[in-house]
């Protein structure tokens, strides 16, 4: 359904309900009552008809419904019996063959579902079908070859693939619309009774007692069905389409009005236009009405001009001087400000540790150590920890000599505070327990070795000097566990501890270095290798030191000096400051004589204008010189006025050691005073000089609006009217101009807008003159396709009678088929032997095989007006007599001989013993199921 609807007016019904060739040279010579053979044998025909494309060539099953494996079935080109008993797989042929090629799970009346059809306890059922590829009809024959393979997988949850391979069998698709075209190219037909009828489609169809059954089978059977419920389609698309034209109309008229709108907009530009060359008039003739008052003034601008580069030439040296010195004074105060701030951060940590460490040595360590060490106690009390871990090590250290304090905490640094663990899951717990004491901020490391119950044997490796002690003989570790941690991690058995830094630069870097000794540490913490040394930041121990409380008397004694330096350092930046604001005063007061200085001078005749740009030019790079570097003193001064601002900000809150930048707070002193007498200096002559250049500064830009006359007009022009009542009809006529834009909007978005608003409705329109003929021809197509639909219908039940009546004639029998196609009803009604046909009666009065002989004919009747490469009929003589059964038998086989171009498949439980031989006919024979093992087949191809 889905492909006819994606192209509703195309023309399918010809190949789908073309009648047989053949079928069309009998009209002229078949009547009702006695008659010949209505269905002779005709001339064969040619060979590229008798391996017509699309029959099916073997079949192959595997683990589908009860069978294990059935096949591969070798089908004849033209009549195939598959023979066999209940239960041998006859269905399960005839099932497969539905399934495999497009149909549903309810077409094959087996199940509701494809899962169904995997044997029991297998994953997946696979059926293997050979089509035909030969002839005219040939499907892409370049490709597949003389035979396409078609290999359906089910799987246990109802999934079904499929791998198209060609002859040769190498893969060619595995999508299922590469298998719709290859149906539809052969016109097989699964899903139609016709092509393939089962048992259970005769009984619901033919064997029904309804009328109106068997009407929908002919109409089925002969794509009558199909093509109405496409018409139905198409005219449900067309009132759509039909609907969507009524809007898009509300729309175009929409697009209508604002294309007009917009058309208005765009012709109101014109005066808009008009507007804008007035005013490009009117503002050449301000241009040179102000230059002609430009003369009177010249010679006082010249005379200001020669007075003033006197007096900058005169200032630049000493500008420039003044600017080095601000600069070396601002790269000095940024060195004190780094080093102030590195002291102030040590002395505060170190204070805040020495005394929280006066209750509590491990404080030194951290302030929330000691909860540390509790929590690790508690967790490893109950069990969460195999072995404890130890931590931090520098507590469980000591000092054999306390002078050594110093070296050994710059030796171990980071290390003092770290922690050691047996194995990682202690590691992982531990953590843990650091997230909940240390929330935020750094947490000691973890170093994570095997605990051993002694000390590392160090003989071989470490170093043995008969003066100085190793860091490892220098420190006092009851816990093994300890010393082997610091003994992996910073090798102290191999560093040696010398007092002397002079005596230890002399020993290591020596002709002959102490054995297994890679490095030093003297007293005061310098680091000492065999080619390099490396001094010491860090200037008191604050882990290892013993006396607590002189460390903190040490600490305040130095807080108090410093205290005392702040003040003083302090007492001299009020004093700057209050110099700087009065350089901002200045300032100020050189702004406000800027501006009421500065005056607006007229531009210049076209006579002077040369002479004048000469002069100008010639000059004004050496006053643009002087006032950039006026504006860099000025920027000197105030970054210098932040940079002392920002130190005295810090020195109101130290409170530490001032010691190591007292000798530097005296040398800025120095320059501070040096620069505050410069300073006073050079202001008054800078603040006269600074008036005169910035009177300049106003005449020069004043000269640059001049000049800009002659870009407006460059021909000169005779003004009448003054520049007052010029100015006074510019600015009426700006509003105006500002008035209409802001009503009528920017003239690029206006064209803009317009020609969308043009093109959407020109798209608009040509999309509505194309639906409306579209719905015209769609009509036109629609009533011609009806009328053709009803004369196909007229015509096929006309045939199909006919067709109905010659093979009734078989058996000597009369009938009649009424076709009532308002109501839907196909009315068979059939007399056996010869009698008055005012005796007809209903099917259902014949005896069992009268009606399956009936039925037969009537199938044979849709056969001969139908087409399909093969044709399936599933056990058609199962109520048949033996005498109903060798007519309709002989019947079909010679319509199977008269159209040797397709195939026929009969699925039957009777032996067939009896039929004629014949190479056109293939007889399946199944062998009986053997409940303990899988059913085999015998095939006897009878030639």
């Amino acid at each position: 359904m889905s492909k006819r609807k994606s192209s509703p007016i195309s023309d399918n019904t010809n190949k789908r309900v073309k009648p047989a060739v053949e079928e069309d040279v009998e009209d002229e010579n078949v009547s009702n009552g006695d008659q010949e053979d209505p269905l002779p044998n005709r001339q064969l025909p040619c060979a590229d008809e008798v391996v017509s494309a699309g029959i099916v060539e073997s079949i192959t099953l595997k683990n589908f419904m009860c069978h294990s494996h059935l096949g591969p079935f070798t089908f004849g080109s033209n009549v195939n019996f598959v023979v066999g008993n209940n239960g041998s797989g006859k269905s399960a042929v005839l099932t497969a063959l539905i399934v495999a090629l497009g149909g549903n799970a309810h077409a094959t009346n087996r199940g509701l579902s494809l899962k169904g059809f995997v044997k029991e306890g297998e994953s997946s059922a696979d059926v293997s079908i050979t089509l035909r590829n030969k002839g005219k009809d040939a499907y892409k024959p370049e490709v597949y070859g003389p035979a396409i393979i078609v290999d359906l997988r089910i799987t246990r949850d109802g999934l079904r693939t499929y791998k198209l391979r060609s002859k040769s069998g190498q893969l060619v698709s595995t999508k299922k619309e590469e298998l719709l075209s290859i149906l539809d190219n052969f016109n097989i037909q699964v899903n139609n009774p016709v092509s393939v009828l089962t048992q259970e489609m005769s009984k619901y169809f033919l064997h029904s007692k309804g009328e109106g059954d068997k009407y929908k089978f002919f109409m089925k059977a002969t794509q009558l069905e199909q093509m109405r419920e496409d018409f139905t389609y198409i005219k449900t698309t067309k009132h759509i389409t039909e609907d969507k034209v009524g809007q898009h109309s509300e729309c175009l008229r929409d697009l209508k009005r604002k294309y007009l709108e917009k058309e208005d907009r765009y012709k109101n530009l014109a005066s808009f236009d008009e507007m804008q060359t007035k005013l490009e008039e009117l503002q050449k003739q301000m241009a040179w009405a102000l230059l002609e008052e430009a003369e009177r003034k010249y010679k006082q601008i010249q005379e200001q001009l020669e007075g003033i580069t006197q007096q900058v030439q005169e200032l630049q040296p000493k500008c420039a001087e003044l600017k080095t010195v601000a600069q070396r004074q601002n790269t000095l105060l940024k060195s004190k400000q780094e080093v102030l701030q590195r002291s102030i951060d040590a002395n505060r940590r170190n204070l805040q540790t020495m005394e929280s460490s006066r209750s509590n040595r491990l404080r030194r360590f951290g302030e929330h150590m000691p909860t540390l060490l509790n929590a690790i106690q508690e967790a490893h009390r109950k069990g969460q920890l195999k072995h404890k871990p130890r931590g931090p090590l520098g507590h469980l250290i000591s000092l054999k000599d306390p002078e050594l304090a110093l070296s050994v905490e710059v030796c171990l640094k980071g290390q003092l505070q770290a922690f050691t663990c047996d194995n990682h899951e202690d590691e992982r717990v531990l953590q843990g327990l650091m997230a909940k004491v240390f929330p935020t901020g750094r947490r000691p490391a973890i170093i994570t070795s095997q605990f051993l119950p002694s000390v590392h044997d160090t003989r071989s490796r470490g170093v043995n000097h008969p003066e100085y002690p190793s860091v490892l003989q220098a420190l006092e570790i009851e816990d093994p566990v300890v010393a082997n941690c610091l003994i992996d991690q910073r090798g102290i058995e191999s560093i040696l501890l010398i007092k002397n830094r002079t005596e230890a630069r002399r020993l290591m870097q020596g002709k002959n270095p102490p054995r297994n000794c890679n490095q030093a540490f003297s007293k005061e913490g310098d680091q000492i290798f065999n080619n390099r040394s490396y001094t010491a930041e860090q200037t008191r121990a604050n882990y290892l030191s013993g006396d607590v409380e002189e460390e903190i008397r040490h600490l305040q004694k130095e807080m108090e000096n410093q205290k005392a330096q702040a003040n003083r350092f302090q007492l001299q930046m009020k004093k700057l400051d209050e110099d700087v604001k009065q350089n901002d005063g200045l300032l100020r007061r050189t702004h406000i004589e800027q501006r009421t200085t500065k005056v607006t001078l007229l531009p210049l005749t076209n006579t002077y204008l040369q002479e004048i740009v000469t002069k100008i030019s010639s000059k004004r790079a050496e006053y643009d010189e002087a006032r950039t570097k006026t504006a860099e003193l000025k920027a000197s001064y105030e970054k210098a006025e932040q940079e002392y601002k920002q130190h005295k900000e810090q020195i109101n809150t130290v409170a530490e050691d001032a010691d190591p930048i007292k000798e530097e707070l005296s040398k800025a002193d120095q320059e501070v005073m040096k620069c505050k007498h410069h300073k006073k200096h050079y202001e008054e002559k800078r603040s006269a000089h600074l008036r005169n250049i910035q009177t300049l500064q106003a005449n020069l830009e004043s000269k640059e609006q001049e000049l800009q006359a002659t870009e407006i007009c460059p021909e000169r022009l005779e003004v009448r009217r003054t520049a007052r009542s010029l100015d006074s009809e510019i600015n009426r006529l700006k509003v105006k101009i500002t008035t209409q834009q802001e009503q009528q909007g920017d003239r690029e978005e206006v064209v803009r807008q317009y020609n969308e608003a043009l093109e959407n409705y020109k798209n608009m329109a040509q999309q509505m003159k194309n639906l409306t003929s579209f719905i015209k021809s769609l009509s036109n197509v629609m009533n011609h396709r009806l009328q053709v639909y009803a004369e196909l219908k007229k015509l096929l039940s006309a045939r199909c009678k006919y067709y109905f009546d010659s093979m009734l004639a078989q058996r000597r029998y009369t009938g009649s088929m009424t076709f009532d196609h308002k109501n839907e009803t196909l009315s068979i009604s059939v007399q056996p032997g010869q009698g008055n046909k005012a005796d007809l009666s209903d099917m259902r009065s014949l005896s069992g095989g009268e009606r399956s002989f009936s039925t037969v004919c009537f199938v044979l009747s849709l056969w001969a007006i139908t087409e399909a490469p093969f044709r399936c009929l599933d056990e058609f003589d199962v109520y048949m007599d033996m005498v109903n059964r060798r007519i309709s038998m002989d019947m079909m086989l010679k319509v199977a001989a008269g159209q040797r171009f397709r195939q026929f498949i009969f699925l039957t439980p009777q032996s067939m013993s009896s039929l004629p031989e014949s190479k056109n006919i293939s007889i399946l024979r199944l062998k009986d199921p053997d409940r303990g093992n899988n059913p085999q087949r015998s095939q006897d191809e009878d030639q």
